[in-house]
């Protein structure tokens, strides 16, 4: 599997990725969108971090469950940890997901241009 390097704008938050990114998602709720942001989702262990995690701060809302964490200084996500399903969600069926959801526009090497997007309905998603 390919390792990718990535950066928020400033470098100040810089990061390596193991994964074959072979698609983007592309959620339509209103801080993705507003954001513009594009991720693919990887393992706990697929992202390491080059630079101390005191270079970011992190920004919860809706559940709760979810983290964003932001660079310190240019305010970039590079990537995020998704929510975890609510109850209702989990009597459905939801499972969670344990992991990182890597925002794809900071990957240096990617083309996006030639990955096809996945719309996540996010707008329906409980918060």
């Amino acid at each position: 599997m390919p390792i990718h390097s990535g950066s928020c704008h400033c470098g100040a938050v810089r990061f390596e990725v193991n994964a074959d990114i072979d698609h983007v998602r592309a959620c339509d709720c209103s801080i993705c969108s507003k954001r513009r942001l594009l991720t693919f989702r990887v393992r706990r262990d697929a992202l390491r971090l080059l630079t101390p995690w005191e270079t970011m701060t992190v920004y919860k809302w809706g559940t709760r469950t979810a983290e964003d964490h932001f660079c310190r200084t240019c305010g970039m996500l590079p990537f995020r940890k998704p929510s975890r399903p609510t109850p209702e969600e989990t009597a459905k069926g939801v499972t969670p997901f344990d992991g990182w959801a890597i925002n794809v526009r900071c990957i240096e090497t990617i083309d996006l241009a030639t990955l096809p997007r996945v719309v996540v309905e996010g707008r329906r998603l409980s918060i």
